[in-house]
């Protein structure tokens, strides 16, 4: 079984671009849950598989505890004078691990570890998404639109970013009365990547915030870009007027003037891309 398990890991690492740790990871925990369903009482399991020839050895575990009386959880707890026994160096919190028989591969265990193995590897697609849209937070982004949630207190849009990534646009983050239908390209600020508690992390974008504008800046002019020209500070009503205050490392470059452009070019196309707004360019 080992060659298989090896096989598995290796098949999946190639199949879905994920590390190969993390396969390993998920099988390792789908054969510990697969042990502990062979218990009649909750169990602490670890399962450790060799990361060469596949093979995996099965630990039950105990945590100790230094604790007068009876023990609240025998399951996974042991007291610290039962395990000073096997070793008299063992500390309060320590776990001790005893090895146990390893399960073998029949139909449920197969299946257990199935379903396990899926949903550790759809948790690792997800994380590894994650960790490829970390380095564009605050960055603006080109998406397009998915589909549409019109609900009362779910009112959003679902933008597709590539590579299997998805976000949320908020109907209060869409500038005045704009609308988007599916298949629809739309710019955004990558806002920031939200973790609640017990809930996948969501990526959240905007076109409202005052940093969607000074981004489009960032874009459309070349010395801000490359920082010659400083972007001190943005203020917006959105979708009616704003205002941007820049300043110069530079004495010989105008910052207003390098920031309105050639007969407004520059200044006029970000102005397009928020719905007309009307954006005063101003000296710091």
């Amino acid at each position: 079984m080992g060659k298989e398990i090896a096989d598995i890991a290796e098949a999946l690492s190639n199949e879905r671009v994920i590390p190969k740790e993390k396969i390993y990871e998920a099988m390792e925990l789908a054969l510990a849950t697969a042990t502990k369903k062979k218990y009649k009482v909750e169990v602490a399991v670890r399962v450790v598989i060799d990361r060469k020839d596949g093979s995996y050895r099965t630990y039950r575990r105990w945590t100790v505890v230094d604790h007068e009386g009876p023990l609240e959880n025998p399951s996974y707890e042991i007291s610290l004078e039962a395990a000073r026994l096997e070793n008299p160096n063992i500390q309060p919190g320590d776990v001790v691990e005893e090895e146990i028989e390893s399960v073998g591969f029949d139909r449920i265990t197969i299946q257990t570890a199935k379903q396990v193995l899926a949903q550790k590897v759809k948790d690792a697609e997800r994380e590894q998404i994650i960790a490829e849209q970390r380095d564009r937070v605050g960055h603006v982004i080109n998406a397009t639109v998915k589909k549409q949630t019109s609900k009362p207190g779910h009112d959003f849009l679902v933008l597709d970013l590539g590579n299997n990534a998805e976000a949320v646009l908020r109907r209060d983050q869409l500038i005045g009365h704009e609308t988007f239908g599916r298949g629809d390209r739309v710019k955004v600020l990558l806002q920031e990547i939200r973790q609640e508690p017990g809930k996948s992390p969501q990526i959240v974008c905007s076109r409202t915030s005052p940093d969607f504008l000074r981004e489009l800046f960032r874009i459309e002019v070349p010395e801000i870009g490359e920082d010659v020209i400083e972007v001190m500070g943005v203020a917006r009503d959105p979708g009616s007027r704003a205002k941007l205050a820049v300043r110069s490392k530079d004495r010989r470059i105008d910052p207003r003037g390098a920031c309105i452009g050639m007969r407004g070019s520059r200044v006029n196309a970000v102005s397009n891309e928020v719905g007309g707004e009307r954006i005063d360019v101003v000296l710091w």
